[in-house]
């Protein structure tokens, strides 16, 4: 039996758990690697960009997390990420700066796989799926707008588009299957 320590702690927890400097992983537990299907070699000191399906998603929830930290440094949302073979999936990211001041230098997060409730039966583009997911938190067109830096009427073309893609009629409709998958 393993000694009861927080490195046993940090390595069988169950859900995925990431330390990051600089938007770096600097350790993570097995878990993310499962989740990720990922060898250590393959995230640790890597960008978390390798996570993302492209560059752009990347930079933009970079960006959004800094915009959106609370008072106490925490972030949390459902984003599409990309496992090392390049099947996307949704995940519930969560975690917390360390520094308010610079929310980038060093973090705690944790990566919940929701692939098993729902599933990308649908492609998308990257745009599609950021606002797939502000949708899903519940946001509306101003929101997601303001938050991504479009406008409200672009969101609006974009959530038309999602519409069509998964035969959606109206905004709950929509939501509804996205969460089902």
């Amino acid at each position: 039996m393993p000694d009861l320590d927080y490195r046993t702690a940090f390595d069988l927890a169950p859900i995925g758990l990431v330390l990051s400097r600089h938007r770096l992983v600097v350790d993570c537990n097995q878990q993310v690697l499962a989740m990720f299907r990922a060898h250590r070699d393959e995230l640790i000191g890597q960008s978390f960009e390798v996570m993302y399906p492209s560059a752009d998603e990347y930079q933009r929830t970079g960006e959004r997390i800094v915009a959106a930290l609370g008072e106490d440094g925490r972030y949390a949302d459902d984003r599409v990420m990309k496992r090392m073979n390049g099947e996307l999936f949704w995940c519930h990211v969560s975690g917390r700066a360390l520094q308010a001041d610079d929310p980038h230098a060093a973090g705690i997060w944790s990566f919940e796989d929701l692939s098993a409730r729902r599933v990308l039966k649908v492609e998308f583009t990257a745009r599609e799926r950021e606002i797939a997911a502000l949708l899903v938190e519940g946001d509306t067109s101003k929101v997601i707008g303001r938050k991504l830096g479009i406008s409200p009427r672009t969101v609006d073309v974009y959530r038309a588009r999602l519409m069509r893609k998964v035969g959606a009629h109206t905004t709950p409709d929509l939501v509804h299957r996205l969460l089902q998958g």
